[in-house]
């Protein structure tokens, strides 16, 4: 396992947000868009989690957003960060990251 000095940890910008809009994305098999919640501010994210989670599923859920990752266009969108997930080495499980308890969405991770 590779080691980074603290300060790279100290660049990384995690804050809890709460999705509040999910969309098909026409030709996307594994991603959706979602619109996210983030207390000052909502931004757009592409995820790949359509075959892990129904659109209801994700409704309102309390998520960890990655926001300063640089933004990349996934079929056509840009997404404007990064949803923190636990996943298995073949991809089969994946498991949002969320807060344990009720915390102020936009909330710093450290």
């Amino acid at each position: 396992m590779n080691t980074v000095p603290f300060s790279d940890w100290e660049k990384l910008d995690l804050r809890t947000g709460k999705i509040i809009e999910i969309d098909e994305i026409p030709g996307a098999d594994k991603l959706y868009k979602l619109k996210v919640d983030l207390g000052k501010e909502k931004r757009t994210l592409v995820a790949g989690l359509k075959q892990h989670y129904k659109k209801e599923d994700l409704k309102n859920k309390k998520v960890i957003v990655f926001c300063n990752l640089e933004p990349r266009k996934l079929k056509g969108i840009e997404s404007q960060g990064m949803i923190l997930a636990a996943v298995n080495e073949d991809h089969s499980k994946v498991h949002l990251i969320q807060p344990d308890r009720e915390i102020e969405l936009g909330s710093q991770i450290s």
